[in-house]
């Protein structure tokens, strides 16, 4: 048994260490939402402050009201995304399921060459990805960037739904069946209903990770006013001579933060849904 000095002195130690990974974690956040408050001078100084010595408005002023297009690019990132997550889910469902319930014979070769698929770099998906949509037509379009998320996407989508169902048992299924209800309406009426916390955890986490993608919209966008936000982060506030370190921040502080939103508004359902993909894997 460990004496009241020695819980004492570890509670503190693990508070500190706590307190140093928040720190830690938080310390970029705080750097960017303090440099967007900074006029251009102070935010390009080679001896940078902590804090805004004159804070200013005008970094998130310009965003809407000069003539760079950041509505467009808010609203093509919201569109791509949320249509990213709306497919994924859409066609991993009934996938998941398959692997999930299917006793075929190549049930696990094609699980596993799905996951196989998910472990690929982005870099390894562009050239055909590039050829498919350029002879498709959909370059330098929204339908291409989503096509392009979704490919990438629906691997894990497919992989996370499959715990969630694997988490159901079998036994309610089968009194669906007695019923007479045919597999797609088991699936939609009996399935469904009962991971809906999994929908939203996959949901979730395709839609963030559509939202941060940079090297698809730089590869398959060439017009600007049809970019998504990471990628007009870079094209619009970095010159040659000079970069817009203040307006950069603005921007990147207003696309972190629907993602902030959606996080914590969707965060009971996603731990509830991560744990229950969990209990099933064990």
């Amino acid at each position: 048994m460990l004496s009241a000095t020695s819980r004492r002195v570890a509670l503190i130690l693990r508070t500190v260490a706590i307190g140093i990974a928040v720190v830690w974690s938080l310390a970029p956040v705080y750097w960017m939402i303090a440099t967007s408050f900074k006029g251009e001078l102070e935010a390009s100084r080679l001896d940078p402050t902590l804090w805004p010595r004159d804070a200013t408005l005008a970094n998130y002023v310009g965003l809407w009201s000069g003539s760079l297009p950041f509505v467009s690019f808010f609203i093509n990132t919201v569109i791509t995304c949320l249509a990213t997550a709306v497919i994924a889910v859409a066609i991993a469902t009934p996938a998941a399921y398959a692997l999930s319930r299917g006793r075929f014979r190549l049930r696990a070769p094609i699980g596993y060459a799905i996951l196989i698929f998910r472990m690929l770099p982005l870099v390894v998906l562009l050239a055909p990805l590039y050829l498919l949509l350029l002879h498709a037509g959909l370059l330098d379009s929204l339908a291409g960037l989503i096509v392009g998320f979704t490919t990438f996407g629906l691997p894990f989508a497919v992989w996370m739904m499959k715990s969630f169902i694997d988490a159901i048992p079998i036994e309610i299924e089968e009194a669906a069946r007695i019923d007479g209800y045919p597999r797609w309406q088991i699936l939609t009426r009996v399935v469904a209903p009962l991971i809906i916390p999994g929908l939203t955890t996959t949901a979730t986490f395709v839609f963030m990770e559509a939202w941060n993608n940079l090297i698809y919209p730089l590869t398959f966008v060439t017009t600007l006013e049809r970019q998504t936000l990471p990628a007009a982060l870079i094209l619009t506030f970095t010159g040659q001579f000079k970069t817009d370190w203040g307006g950069m921040m603005a921007a990147a502080t207003l696309t972190t933060l629907p993602l902030m939103i959606a996080f914590f508004a969707v965060q009971r359902s996603m731990i509830r849904g991560l744990t229950s993909g969990a209990v099933a894997g064990a």
